[in-house]
C-alpha cells in the first residue's frame, strides 16, 4: 500500500513536479494530483496504482512497508510511529511571604 505522503515524498526525492511524474507513469495530472490529496493510504484502480509504482521504481525509489526492513543500500528517510504529544509544562508553584520567612 502506498499513502500519500509517500507519493509526495517520493517525488520530492526525485525533484520532479506532478506533471513531470504523470508523463513518467503514463498517468493524468489529475490523477496523480487525486492520488497525493488523499487521506492516508492511496486509493485507486490496480491498474493505475501498478503503472505509477513501476514508474518510481524505474527512477530508483524504493517503497518500504511499516515495519519492514530496507534491503537497499542507499541513503533514506523513514517516518516514525508518532509520538504522543509533549506534556504541558508544570505550573510554578509561588511561594508566600510566610514560608519564605520560615
Amino acid at each position: 500500500m502506498l499513502s500519500a505522503g509517500q507519493l509526495r515524498a517520493a517525488r520530492a526525492l526525485l525533484s520532479v513536479d506532478q506533471r513531470q511524474l504523470a508523463a513518467l507513469s503514463g498517468l493524468s495530472v489529475p490523477t496523480i494530483q487525486r492520488m497525493e490529496a488523499s487521506d492516508g493510504v492511496i486509493r485507486g484502480n490496480v491498474h493505475s496504482m501498478m503503472k505509477l509504482v513501476t514508474a518510481l521504481d524505474a527512477a530508483g525509489i524504493e517503497l518500504i512497508a511499516e515495519g519492514a526492513a530496507s534491503m537497499g543500500g542507499g541513503r533514506g528517510v523513514r517516518l516514525k510511529a508518532p509520538l504522543p504529544p509533549p506534556k504541558p509544562p508544570r505550573a510554578k508553584r509561588k511561594r508566600t511571604s510566610a514560608a519564605r520567612a520560615a
